[in-house]
């Protein structure tokens, strides 16, 4: 072989070489950083809302997500309106690849926030009628996500109050004044009131002072009840609500496994904490560039019915052995 031809070879063996540096380079390298927002609408210190973005990391790490190796979360938490705001901004001027929204607040502030950047979001009652997405088949924006109710499920609500205390012929429906989503949970059991003999109100409230007249001009009538429905009351009227239901001895049908926990008599609703598991996933789609506009808002697939049994006793109810069957949780 000649010296010539050595060192035409020597060429065409570096010139492979190098071709192939640039693929081996990016073989080492580890994953390209994702940047994962989350606007929560509860307290740092909130058990629940702890629980519910522990779901959700769990639930990225499930598709393959690690924390520092290929994402990066940051998580702000917005307990009131002005902080939902401010957090909502800081959170869109990081640039990340997607938000998760906890609910139809946390939803709403961001959304004032940006139009481009990528929304998922749980537990939202209706995002149609609250102007989240076009529809729930085809979002169309940059929002999708998981709805907490299908409004059918508020009539169980009025049926569960007549199987726990038969004797109830009136009952009071709570909701928020501004959620439009407590407009159709009210028509769900309007709709079937007659058939249980039951006649029902609306108590809108802005704030305690509503909640705490409502309720007082209940408990003036015989065989009265609460229905309290999913439309976004504060924690702070939760807990006024519980309280109430006890000192006038009212039995109240509540949406969410928090009000039995702070001493409320039975719930019925979605698990609030799955829908973040859940919303993980349309995130880990995003991610690999999947669009929110084409990703259908999804329903709840997992009910919870929890019951207190302690409060059962101090409002001198026995609960049907058929309720206490269903229990997915007995507190005692």
């Amino acid at each position: 072989m000649t010296a010539k031809m050595k060192r035409r070879d020597f060429i065409t063996l570096l010139g492979g070489a190098a071709a192939a540096w640039p693929l081996a380079a990016r073989a080492q390298q580890p994953d390209r950083l994702r940047l994962v927002g989350v606007l929560m609408h509860l307290a740092a210190d909130d058990p629940e809302g702890q629980a519910r973005h522990a779901t959700f990391v769990q639930g990225l790490q499930q598709s393959g997500w690690t924390v520092g190796r290929n994402l990066r979360i940051n998580t702000r938490w917005g307990a009131n309106e002005a902080d939902r705001r401010r957090y909502a901004a800081e959170l869109v001027a990081l640039a990340p690849d997607v938000i998760l929204a906890s609910n139809s607040q946390a939803t709403l502030a961001l959304q004032a926030a940006t139009s481009t950047v990528p929304i998922v979001f749980a537990n939202v009652t209706d995002p149609v009628a609250a102007g989240f997405v076009e529809s729930l088949a085809r979002p169309g924006g940059n929002a999708t996500g998981f709805t907490l109710f299908e409004y059918g499920i508020s009539a169980k609500w009025l049926e569960l109050l007549k199987e726990i205390a038969p004797g109830v012929t009136r009952a009071a429906v709570i909701r928020e004044a501004t959620n439009p989503a407590g407009i159709g949970q009210f028509a769900a059991i309007q709709s079937v009131a007659p058939s249980h003999g039951v006649q029902v109100s609306s108590v809108v409230v802005r704030e305690g002072s509503e909640i705490e007249r409502g309720v007082a001009t209940l408990a003036g009538s015989p065989n009265s009840g609460l229905i309290v429905t999913a439309s976004g009351l504060r924690d702070s009227d939760g807990h006024l609500i519980v309280t109430l239901a006890a000192r006038y001895r009212l039995p109240a049908v509540y949406p969410f496994p928090s009000f039995i926990t702070d001493g409320g008599l039975i719930c019925y609703g979605p698990s609030s904490t799955d829908q973040y598991g859940r919303a993980a996933q349309y995130v880990d789609r995003i991610l690999k560039g999947e669009k929110p506009s084409e990703l259908p808002v999804q329903a709840p697939n997992k009910y919870e019915l929890v019951v207190n049994l302690k409060t059962a006793k101090a409002l001198g109810l026995d609960l049907p052995a058929t309720v206490l069957a269903r229990a997915d949780e007995v507190i005692e």
